[in-house]
C-alpha cells in the first residue's frame, strides 16, 4: 500500500508541476464565471421565457405563465451573453492558457493574451464565399448550401462574392482543442525568441519604457507569428484541412469518441480520480486538464441543440443524429461527482442513519452543509478516507456505479440530456433540474444515484464502525 501510494504521490506531484497541463486546468478555472453567466443566458430564453411547445407539452415557463413572456424582448440581451461566453470560448481559452504559459516563462502584463488570440487568427480562417453557407436543412437533417441551391437553378456560381469574418464553430466547442495548442505553441514559440539577445531592439534609455518594451518584443512577435502562420499554412497544403478542421478531424474527435463518449474509458477515470483522493491527493484537479478539454466541448454542443430548440428529452432515435452526446462535464459533475469526490455526500447520509459512534457521526454533521454545495474535503480528511483500505472500496465504487446509472438513464432517455452548465457548488436535485434545461426528471435521476451511493457506503459504514470499536477495545 506505501509502494503504491508513493508511486500515485509522485504521479500527483509531476502533474501539479507540470506547466502545460497547470495552464490549461488554470485556463478553465478562470473562464468558468463566463461559461455560468453563458449558462444563465440560456436558462433565461430557453426555459423561462419561452412559450414553446413540443408534442402538446410546453417547454418553458411561459408555456405555463404566459404573462412572463411580456419579458421577451429582452431576450436578445441573453442570447448576446450567451453568444459572447459560451459561443466565443475558443478565444478566452486562448488568451488565458497563452497568460499562462507567459507567466509560467516569467512574462508580465496582458500582451501575452493579445498574442495568443492573434496567433489563434493566424491559424483560423477569415474569408469564406457566400456559396458556403447553408439554406435550410431537409427532411432528412442533411445541410444545403447556398451554392446547391443556386447551382440547381442553373445559377453561374464564378466570381460569387465572398465575406469575411471568423466562422461561429471556430470560435466556440470545436475549436478548443486548437486554442489549447495554439496558446502553448505561440507562446513557447514567443519565449524562445525573447531570450535571444540579437532579436533585441535596444532603444536608448531616455525612451519611455513603455516604448522601449514595444520595440523590444517586435521582431519576437513579428518572428512567432511568421512561425505559426507557416505552420498552419502547411498543415493547409499538406492536408487541405485548415489547421482547426485538422486538429477536430485528428484529435479532439477521435478522444471524444475513445473517451468522451466511452461510458468504460470515463469509469476507469473515475477510479484514477478516486485513487489520488485515497493518497490526499486532489484527484479532480490532478485529471481536470485532460477532461475538461474533452468534456466541456461535448456540453457546449449539446447547449447548441439545446438552444436552436432541437429538444433533448424526445424519445426518438432521431436525437443522436441531432447530434447530442449522452456524456459531457455537467453530466460527469450531476452524477460522479454530488457531494464531491466519491460522492460522498452518500456516506455522510449512510452515517447519519446507520452510524452509531459520536465521532464519526460529529463529523457528519460538520459535512453535512459543505457536502449539499459539492464540497468533500471535511468528510475526506475527517474521517478520514485517504489511506483508509475500507472505506476505500466504496469511495472508488460508489463513483463509478452512479457514472454507470447516469449514462444508462440517459441513454434509455429516461433522463432528458443534460444541455446546460451550472455552478459545481449546486446542490444536488436542484443541479438535476437545471442541467437538463428544468426537466423534473433530471432530479429524480439524482434522486436514484443517491440512494444507491447511500447503499453502496452502508455496509462499509458498519463494518469500519465494528473496525474502529475492536481496535479502541484493544487499547483500552
Amino acid at each position: 500500500m506505501d509502494a503504491f501510494a508513493d508511486k500515485l504521490g509522485r504521479i500527483g506531484a509531476w502533474c501539479g508541476q507540470n506547466k502545460y497541463l497547470g495552464a490549461i486546468k488554470n485556463a478553465f478555472q478562470n473562464f468558468m464565471p463566463a461559461t455560468i453567466a453563458g449558462a444563465i443566458g440560456v436558462l433565461w430564453t430557453n426555459v423561462l421565457i419561452n412559450d414553446s411547445v413540443v408534442n402538446g407539452a410546453p417547454q418553458g415557463l411561459g408555456g405555463l405563465i404566459p404573462a412572463v413572456m411580456v419579458l421577451e424582448p429582452i431576450n436578445a440581451v441573453f442570447n448576446a451573453i450567451n453568444f459572447c461566453t459560451i459561443s466565443c470560448i475558443s478565444i478566452g481559452i486562448v488568451m488565458l492558457v497563452a497568460q499562462e504559459i507567459a507567466e509560467a516563462n516569467g512574462e508580465s502584463g496582458a500582451y501575452p493574451a493579445v498574442l495568443g488570440f492573434m496567433c489563434w487568427a493566424m491559424v483560423t480562417p477569415t474569408a469564406h464565399a457566400v456559396t458556403g453557407l447553408t439554406a435550410y436543412t431537409d427532411a432528412a437533417g442533411t445541410a444545403v448550401t447556398i451554392g446547391q441551391v443556386l447551382k440547381s437553378a442553373g445559377v453561374d456560381l464564378a466570381g460569387v462574392a465572398t465575406f469575411t469574418g471568423f466562422n461561429g464553430s471556430y470560435l466556440g466547442a470545436t475549436g478548443l482543442f486548437t486554442s489549447l495548442i495554439v496558446g502553448i505553441l505561440g507562446l513557447e514559440l514567443y519565449n524562445f525568441f525573447r531570450k535571444r539577445d540579437g532579436l533585441k531592439i535596444k532603444m536608448p534609455e531616455q525612451v519611455p519604457p513603455g516604448v522601449a518594451r514595444a520595440f523590444e518584443v517586435l521582431i519576437p512577435t513579428f518572428l512567432t507569428l511568421l512561425v505559426v502562420g507557416i505552420i498552419g499554412w502547411a498543415i493547409e497544403m499538406a492536408t487541405g484541412y485548415y489547421f482547426n478542421d485538422m486538429i477536430s478531424a485528428y484529435l479532439q474527435t477521435p478522444l471524444q469518441n475513445i473517451i468522451g463518449d466511452n461510458i468504460v474509458s470515463v469509469m476507469v477515470m473515475y477510479v484514477l480520480i478516486s485513487l489520488f483522493w485515497l493518497v490526499g491527493i486532489h484527484g479532480n484537479n490532478m485529471l481536470s486538464a485532460v477532461k475538461e478539454p474533452i468534456f466541456r466541448p461535448m456540453l457546449y454542443a449539446n447547449t447548441a441543440l439545446f438552444t436552436d430548440g432541437k429538444s433533448g428529452v424526445e424519445l426518438t432515435d432521431a436525437i443522436r443524429e441531432h447530434g447530442y452526446y449522452t456524456m459531457n462535464l455537467t453530466m460527469l459533475q450531476m452524477f460522479a461527482e454530488w457531494g464531491g469526490s466519491g460522492v460522498t455526500l452518500g456516506l455522510v447520509i449512510a452515517i447519519f442513519i446507520f452510524g452509531k459512534r459520536e465521532d464519526n457521526r460529529a463529523i457528519a454533521t460538520l459535512s453535512i452543509v459543505p457536502g449539499i454545495f459539492n464540497i468533500n474535503e471535511t468528510v475526506t480528511f475527517g474521517i478520514p478516507l485517504v489511506l483508509n483500505p475500507i472505506l476505500g472500496i466504496p469511495f472508488i465504487l460508489a463513483p463509478v456505479v452512479c457514472i454507470f446509472v447516469g449514462w444508462l438513464l440517459v441513454t434509455i432517455h429516461f433522463c432528458p440530456y443534460i444541455v446546460i452548465e451550472v455552478p459545481w457548488t449546486m446542490p444536488p436535485l436542484l443541479l438535476g433540474f437545471l442541467a437538463t434545461g428544468g426537466n423534473i426528471m433530471g432530479a429524480v435521476s439524482q434522486i436514484i444515484v443517491i440512494v444507491l451511493a447511500t447503499l453502496i457506503y452502508v455496509p462499509f459504514v458498519i463494518f469500519y464502525e465494528r473496525y474502529q470499536n475492536k481496535q479502541a477495545a484493544e487499547a483500552e
